[in-house]
């Protein structure tokens, strides 16, 4: 059974950081693509990051405040988020995808990706 699990999710003032971890476990391939989305009530689930064996690719809003990372044996995906605004609220949800890698004009399409973590919930205070 594929599965996803998020952590690391939590309260902080605007300008601290915060890491989100995704433990993956039970791909019997392990997936080409891992992304990190966030969604606010009411609102589309939104792409912050994405990486794959060559690339990764951020929402123009994070760049250069967050740090996407996959390990060796693609079991853990990071999401290091330092400088957190108070825009950055919302929940964070781990996304993989099989048999097909991460491009530049779908990897924050919530639809291109099949596996989904739970999410966890982040709040920055201004």
């Amino acid at each position: 059974q594929e599965q996803l699990v998020e952590s690391g999710g939590g309260s902080v003032q605007a300008g601290r950081s915060l890491k989100l971890t995704c433990t993956v476990s039970g791909f019997k391939y392990k997936p080409d693509c891992m992304a990190w989305f966030r969604q606010i009530p009411g609102k589309d689930r939104d792409g912050v990051a994405s990486i794959d064996a060559w690339s990764t690719y951020y929402t123009k809003s994070v760049e250069g405040r967050f740090t996407i990372s996959l390990d060796n044996t693609k079991t853990t995906l990071t999401l290091q988020m330092n400088n957190l605004k108070a825009e950055d609220t919302a929940k964070y949800y781990c996304a993989a995808r099989q048999d097909r890698y991460c491009y530049s004009n779908d990897f924050d399409v919530a639809g291109q990706f099949d596996h989904w973590g739970q999410g966890t919930q982040v709040t920055v205070s201004s």
